[in-house]
């Protein structure tokens, strides 16, 4: 286990939380979200950031994780993530935030999965498939990073796609907060 105090409970009601605040605010305040959500792509800074959080959160993953026939090479492993870093700051300054968003989405995904692992709720589903999506995503946005400019360009043409999104966005975080209070135990 690599997150052993993060039971389904405190990660439901986490997770559940955040999407509810976020899609609220973006709700009450779509056209100030809407303005950000569209620098956000281009936004040195903000890949700056985001791409040191998710080489932090890596490298403490590597530092801590079993890798079993693997744990020799750890140091090798830490130091090419570091690279890494290194290089993608210097030489990969196109869509840097999306690809550090994509990054960060699978870190996250992980213990979401893991917080759910072997749980007999079935609704301990509702953060799987969400664990799925944020891979997904994930995945697509570090290799095809102007797709999440198009999206936020799609999702701002209508105000009822906004709303839509934002609505959806408000209940699943409800229905996984209430979740995370009613049924997620022990």
């Amino acid at each position: 286990m690599i997150y052993p105090t993060l039971s389904l409970q405190t990660v439901g009601l986490v997770v559940g939380v955040l999407l509810l605040l976020a899609h609220l605010g973006a709700l009450f305040f779509a056209p100030v979200c809407q303005r950000l959500l569209r620098r956000f792509p281009r936004s040195g800074e903000a890949g700056a950031v985001l791409l040191t959080v998710a080489t932090v959160w890596a490298v403490s993953l590597l530092a801590t994780m079993d890798l079993g026939e693997f744990s020799s090479y750890r140091q090798i492993f830490m130091g090419v993530v570091i690279a890494g870093y290194v290089l993608t700051l210097v030489f990969v300054r196109e869509f840097l935030a999306v690809r550090a968003l994509g990054m960060l989405l699978l870190l996250a995904a992980e213990p979401l999965i893991e917080a759910a692992f072997l749980r007999p709720e079935t609704s301990r589903l509702l953060l799987t498939v969400l664990a799925y999506i944020w891979a997904t995503a994930g995945m697509f946005w570090v290799g095809k990073p102007y797709l999440l400019r198009d999206q936020i360009e799609w999702l701002g043409r209508g105000v009822w796609r906004w709303r839509v999104a934002a609505l959806g966005g408000v209940l699943y975080g409800a229905v996984l907060t209430i979740a995370a209070v009613t049924l997620y135990h022990g």
